[in-house]
């Protein structure tokens, strides 16, 4: 019995140690490949990686488990397979005119004791056809709304769509819809209230996927606005004088152009020997009568608009012998140095004041310092007298 125990226990530990030895040696082998997206039509490239080969046997099966190359040897009758690359540490195949009826994983297959499996799966990606811009209106009045809509068919997967209004981006409303074949249609609405700055601004549709780069189309709006009125005198260039002529000139610019333009005066007529020659106003031989509003009117299929010029005739000798206009950047240069020369004589006159100044007495303080008391020094100051001996004079 102990020797049947012993043989067991034998048994039981060589298995153990034949299995760790099997699974380091599978271990060490470590079987990788990739997972690859291609455009539908191109070139897949599909590869099985062994690092430390035992002269194992690789071989890729595709979806359904069937082989593609045994080692270097295609069993499977599709010529779209080709052999890239084999050692015996990569099996490298190429697959040409990749098709949707392609996708899915593929099987990388190293024949060891248990085989070792990797997976790479084929994603086909389909780009859409080139984007439909659609606008509703053709022509638009400024503040009015419009919209716009643009789409991306049969792609996979669905693409995104991006609006810009010029250097703007814009933000539209995307329907999503997936077709019987698994395949996407993206619909984006834009809506936006014109201004007569919008007139031929470009509108671009931007169409974002994996497939494709650079998928955009575009279209310019059409807006129309009213006129844009301004009075222009031509003459004169001053005031306005009994006796003198007055052109008056009304520039008008619209979407369409302004079809008719008119001169009227507010509250009268304008005068009768006026002239009215399109756009522009002639009045000769002016007199205070015609003083007051005359307005431009210009029109068009969207509205119309106008501006006014107030005329005021002055007298026919007005701003004669009026003083001319003083530069007055003369008038601050010579004020400038006006004040510069003030300051200079003040510092002048200061530095010459602090160098001679000194103590001053009066006459009636001379000899105060040298008396015993006030009396003394009186008498000594009055008629400069000092301390030293006075002359004498007698009579006999």
């Amino acid at each position: 019995m102990a020797n049947a125990g012993s043989r067991c226990l034998a048994t039981t530990l060589s298995f153990f140690l034949v299995s760790a030895a099997i699974l380091l040696k599978v271990q060490g082998q470590n079987l990788v490949t990739d997972n690859i997206s291609v455009v539908e039509g191109e070139v897949a490239i599909i590869s099985c990686r062994v690092r430390n080969n035992d002269d194992s046997v690789i071989q890729l099966l595709n979806p359904n488990r069937q082989t593609i190359y045994f080692k270097d040897v295609r069993p499977l009758k599709d010529g779209r397979f080709q052999l890239v690359n084999f050692t015996d540490n990569e099996l490298r195949v190429s697959l040409s005119n990749v098709s949707l009826s392609d996708e899915g994983r593929y099987v990388c297959q190293l024949y060891t004791d248990p085989p070792q499996e990797a997976y790479a799966d084929i994603t086909v990606l389909v780009p859409p056809s080139p984007p439909i811009l659609e606008a509703r209106d053709d022509l638009v009045s400024e503040g009015n709304e419009t919209e716009l809509s643009c789409t991306a068919m049969g792609s996979k997967p669905a693409a995104s769509i991006r609006w810009m209004k010029g250097p703007e981006e814009l933000q539209g409303e995307t329907m999503v819809e997936e077709t019987y074949d698994h395949m996407f249609t993206v619909v984006s609405r834009l809506s936006l209230t014109v201004t007569r700055e919008d007139d031929g601004v470009p509108i671009i549709c931007i169409v974002d996927h994996p497939a494709v780069k650079d998928l955009q189309t575009q279209t310019y709006l059409e807006v129309q606005y009213k006129p844009e009125v301004k009075i222009i005198v031509e003459f004169p260039e001053g005031l306005t004088r009994e006796g003198e002529n007055l052109e008056l000139t009304c520039k008008a610019k619209g979407k369409p152009q302004p079809q008719q333009i008119n001169w009227v005066k507010l509250d009268d007529d304008v005068p009768s020997h006026a002239v009215i020659k399109g756009s522009d106003l002639l009045i000769e031989n002016l007199n205070k009568s015609y003083n007051g509003t005359y307005r431009c009117v210009a029109t068009n299929s969207v509205g119309e608009s106008y501006d006014d010029y107030i005329l005021y005739v002055y007298d026919s000798r007005a701003g004669e012998g009026a003083p001319q206009k003083m530069d007055h950047a003369v008038v601050g240069g010579v004020v400038a140095v006006v004040v510069f020369a003030m300051l200079c004589l003040l510092i002048v006159l200061g530095r010459y004041f602090a160098r001679h100044k000194g103590t001053y007495f009066t006459h009636e303080a001379k000899g105060a310092d040298d008396a015993a008391d006030a009396d003394t020094a009186i008498i000594n100051a009055e008629g400069g007298h000092n301390n030293s001996d006075e002359k004498k004079e007698y009579y006999i």
